[in-house]
């Protein structure tokens, strides 16, 4: 089956090098207000709360663009003292919910999203939050239900954009390309960040499906909508070197590694030059990922284990680490992709076993 590409409908929007480079721009702005507001009005004013909420959205949505971990941290620090000063400000612990459901620590999340309704926080976003809890952990039943009840509440785009991605989760392709392309009809903002992200899960569900020209078709239009777009740069490099052009897969990645500190684009790197037969440059990229996945293991392991166990099993060629992070990855989400990736782990275990003298 052939995914469609995402030209159907194709909204005007602010170009994505501009609203990257705003980004950065009301991030710097708001945290030089809250430095202020901080010193002078009390740390737990509705004020101060509202600008620290707004920075920490902004910093999981650049985390996220640009692929930062560190903005992820920063943003989790920041909610942290929001509560502090703020125990009972809804606005508060909805924000330190999102961070910690970033991080994946989805139990801590759940209990900040009951506090925070308890303090009175909106219950349509409440239950959009929860959704995005439930789907990540595999609940997907449950998970459709809250987007449908808080769709009553929010913009025809937010709730077709999360259905399509629940349902490309669940493996119901054509149902979710449908609500693909109705999201996009259903568009009516100018930030370019909400189209590429809708993109490249787009993107996502055609890649899992195994159809490398849908899933490129849709990285790339994610990447017109915001070039420095990391997710789908990095994506994209996959694809290519499915489609044995480790050369471009090369071209692509290189920059993501001066401008990430994530991990896998390393991981990534270091198989697109063994692929080109680099293999003294690739090896040095190996063994920066590799560095890197261990210090991301040990502070977030909720969020890191599946990532650096897939590492561990490729380019890492460490099957006894792959599969103990991938059984840790399962102790955390009982889904079929922890699974699979705990299956893959223990089969490549076993072919080491049988070659072993």
């Amino acid at each position: 089956m052939t995914g469609a590409t995402p030209q159907e409908w194709e909204p005007v929007t602010t170009s994505g090098t501009i609203a990257v480079t705003n980004l950065h721009g009301q991030i710097d702005g708001l945290a030089v207000r809250l430095d202020r507001a901080g010193t002078g009005e009390t740390p737990g004013a509705p004020l101060a709360v509202a600008q620290g909420a707004a920075l920490i959205d902004l910093l999981n949505l650049r985390g996220h663009i640009l692929g930062r971990v560190a903005d992820y941290e920063r943003a989790a620090e920041l909610a942290e003292r929001l509560v502090h000063v703020a125990p009972e400000d809804g606005t508060a612990l909805l924000a330190r919910a999102r961070t910690r459901a970033t991080l994946h620590r989805f139990a801590e999340a759940v209990a900040d999203l009951g506090a925070a309704g308890r303090s009175g926080a909106d219950e349509a976003t409440l239950d959009a939050e929860r959704a995005v809890v439930l789907q990540a952990l595999g609940c997907y039943a449950d998970a459709t239900a809250l987007i449908r009840k808080a769709a009553k509440r929010q913009s025809d785009f937010t709730t077709l954009g999360a259905l399509a991605v629940l349902q490309a989760e669940c493996g119901e392709v054509t149902e979710a390309e449908r609500l693909f392309g109705e999201a996009r009809r259903h568009y009516q903002g100018t930030s370019p960040f909400p189209l590429a992200q809708l993109d490249f899960r787009r993107g996502v569900m055609w890649h899992r499906e195994g159809d490398l020209d849908a899933a490129r078709a849709c990285y790339e239009a994610a990447r017109r909508r915001v070039p420095d777009y990391a997710p789908a740069r990095g994506h994209l490099a996959e694809v290519e070197l499915l489609r044995e052009d480790p050369q471009a897969a090369v071209a692509l990645l290189r920059p993501l590694t001066w401008a990430s500190d994530d991990p896998e684009y390393a991981g990534h790197l270091a198989a697109a030059l063994h692929a080109c037969d680099r293999f003294q440059e690739a090896n040095q990229w190996r063994e920066r990922a590799a560095a890197g996945y261990d210090e991301l293991v040990l502070r977030h392991p909720q969020a890191y284990a599946d990532h650096a166990a897939d590492f561990w099993l490729t380019v890492g060629a460490d099957a006894e680490r792959g599969l103990q992070l991938a059984l840790q990855n399962l102790a955390f989400r009982q889904t079929s992709r922890a699974h699979a990736l705990f299956q893959r782990a223990v089969l490549a275990q076993n072919r080491i076993a049988q070659t072993a003298p």
